[in-house]
């Protein structure tokens, strides 16, 4: 299974590669259109080659994928912890209600009845 992961991700990283040789060429980005920018009075354009363009789109796409998620289950994530806690008191309760049911039997009967 290890070796098909590496391979997927040097099957991913030529991808990768082939793609950004491909489009080395240049745009330009405006971060805001050429009439908004005049009434505003700011203009910014960065120019950089496509590949970048793809690249970035793709990894601030996964990036919002990622925080949406990881927002939406936080109900879950909540739910969980709230059971874990509830778990820890119930097995601290039980373990005193055992020990003050065991505590006039022996020692022998007492542990034969904690392994069953």
């Amino acid at each position: 299974m290890k070796y098909i992961r590496y391979a997927f991700w040097a099957v991913l990283a030529v991808v990768l590669i082939c793609v950004s040789l491909a489009n080395r060429g240049p745009v330009t980005l405006n971060l805001l259109p050429a009439d908004l920018a005049e009434l505003l009075n700011f203009q910014y354009s960065a120019t950089v080659p496509v590949f970048i363009v793809i690249l970035g789109g793709i990894i601030a796409g996964l990036l919002i994928g990622f925080v949406w998620e990881w927002l939406r289950e936080h109900k879950h994530r909540a739910a969980a912890a709230q059971r874990k806690t509830e778990v820890k008191r119930l097995e601290r309760q039980l373990k005193k209600t055992q020990n003050e049911r065991d505590k006039d039997k022996d020692e022998v009967l007492a542990i034969l009845d904690q392994s069953a």
